[in-house]
């Protein structure tokens, strides 16, 4: 049960029928379903397949590896393995005894199979460049959770396997629709509402989506999973790190500083904030957890990339840190008993500006803006005392500049006096400083739309959570 991955099937099935042999690399954020939609797409129709041990060294990686040769191909099977370059010989026999048409390799957990001296990089690139490549028949399809090494690794490699992918595939996190579908697919009513409340908490992953059960509301299933005593994501964050990022400790340092900041942190106010040094191990640091999807680096509307701001976009890690860090989990619905404090107002509003975020493709179709030419910026002013911000600025070849204000509500929104006077002061300190020519329109979107009072006319566009699920 393939849900959405539309272009994703459409790239296998192209490198399936091709006419040359085919190296490709998937990648993406643990537990976002890379290993399910390769293995439901070619339905385990592998020639053969390997997974990676986490935390092994050499020689438990070649037992495994021996161990899968041995089921899968047990008349190829001999002398165990002692080397990477031993190994590979063997994969090449299971592909010259397969009468496949495609023989379709896939190495799964990639990365873990590069442990010191082992030497699996070399081999890797003696088999594909010396023997594979030079075949018609082949279809090598490796994947790996720790995003950085197979960027830096694999497909941006400046030795033997220099351009030698010939497909990257980055699996993303679902989309609400996607969610929306997924649940739908297992009989699970969950009004749109409550599918956003859940997104808040779990974001796109589908693992976490699976786990959720039947006739619940979405706080009680964020009770099971995150607060009982056996729930799922009890110990996930420090799994989700310690998997993908060797001395995870100093990963973890910036996503717990960026957590307490909303608007993001510059690179000098996050060296400050870590206390680490500023060179060439924190750049690197930052860019394993961009590729990764933990944060994003965003150039302010009319700065320069000097001032880049870095924000945590991970749902899990921000509820995590916000909300379960340090806290006993219990059978009793813990949940429930926070969702109407000042802390569950402050982080659902700013959880749901990054859903938001995370669906401007979205928001530009429900504006009919999705075939203009734009930039997305945030925006905080530098000058007012009253710390004017925008967390999503549309910059429009069309002459227009489109400010989007994001409120979270379980009602249908009202603009008081109050607010409207901030949002007069907003755009007005953003004209003045910006000093953009262009026209400024207003868009509010929100869960259940807007009420129509005597201030609701200063909004340009409304739009209510409908559209994210587009």
């Amino acid at each position: 049960m393939i849900i959405g991955r539309e272009r994703e099937v459409e790239i296998l099935q192209k490198k399936f029928t091709s006419e040359k042999s085919e190296f490709v690399a998937v990648y993406g954020r643990r537990r976002v379903g890379k290993t399910f939609l390769i293995r439901s797409y070619f339905e385990n129709k592998f020639t053969l397949q390997l997974t990676g041990l986490a935390n092994a060294n050499l020689q438990e990686q070649l037992i495994n590896f021996q161990i899968a040769i041995q089921e899968q191909h047990p008349f190829i099977a001999g002398q165990n393995v002692t080397s990477w370059m031993e190994a590979f010989l063997q994969i090449k026999q299971c592909i010259e005894h397969s009468k496949q048409k495609k023989k379709i390799i896939f190495i799964d957990e990639l990365p873990w199979f590069d442990t010191p001296k082992s030497n699996f990089i070399a081999a890797l690139e003696h088999f594909w460049n010396s023997w594979a490549s030079a075949r018609k028949d082949i279809l090598l399809i490796v994947c790996g959770s720790a995003a950085s090494w197979m960027i830096n690794k694999l497909i941006n490699n400046k030795k033997g396997l220099h351009n030698r992918v010939t497909q990257r595939i980055k699996i993303d996190p679902f989309t609400l629709n996607e969610c929306q579908q997924f649940v739908q697919k297992r009989k699970i009513n969950l009004s749109q509402y409550q599918l956003i409340q859940l997104y808040m908490v779990l974001g796109g992953i589908p693992f976490y989506w699976e786990a959720i059960e039947k006739g619940k509301s979405a706080a009680q299933i964020i009770d099971d999973l995150c607060f009982s005593k056996n729930g799922l994501l009890q110990n996930e964050f420090e799994k989700l790190y310690q998997s993908l990022f060797t001395k995870a400790e100093r990963h973890e340092l910036i996503i717990e500083a960026l957590a307490k900041k909303g608007r993001g942190l510059t690179r000098e106010e996050l060296i400050e904030a870590t206390k680490m040094n500023n060179g060439g191990t924190f750049t690197t640091l930052l860019n394993e957890l961009e590729v990764s999807g933990f944060l994003r680096k965003y150039v302010p509307f009319g700065k320069k990339s000097r001032n880049s701001l870095y924000q945590l976009t991970d749902f899990f890690s921000l509820f995590y840190l916000r909300f379960m860090k340090n806290i006993q989990p219990s059978n009793e619905q813990q949940w429930l008993k926070i969702i109407d404090n000042p802390k569950y107002r402050a982080w659902s509003g700013y959880a749901f500006e990054q859903v938001c975020l995370t669906h401007v493709y979205q928001i530009k179709k429900a504006l009919g803006i999705n075939g203009i030419e734009s930039h997305n910026y945030a925006w905080k002013s530098k000058e007012s005392d009253q710390g004017a911000q925008i967390d999503l600025v549309i910059d429009r070849r069309d002459d227009v500049v489109t400010v989007c204000e994001m409120k979270f509500s379980i009602h249908p929104f009202t603009i008081d006096k109050k607010y409207d006077a901030e949002l007069r002061n907003k755009i007005g300190v953003f004209k003045y400083e910006t000093k953009t020519r262009k026209a400024v329109y207003l868009t509010l979107i929100t869960t259940f739309g807007l009420t129509e009072n005597m201030y609701s006319g200063n909004i340009q566009n409304d739009l209510n959570m409908a559209v994210l699920f587009e």
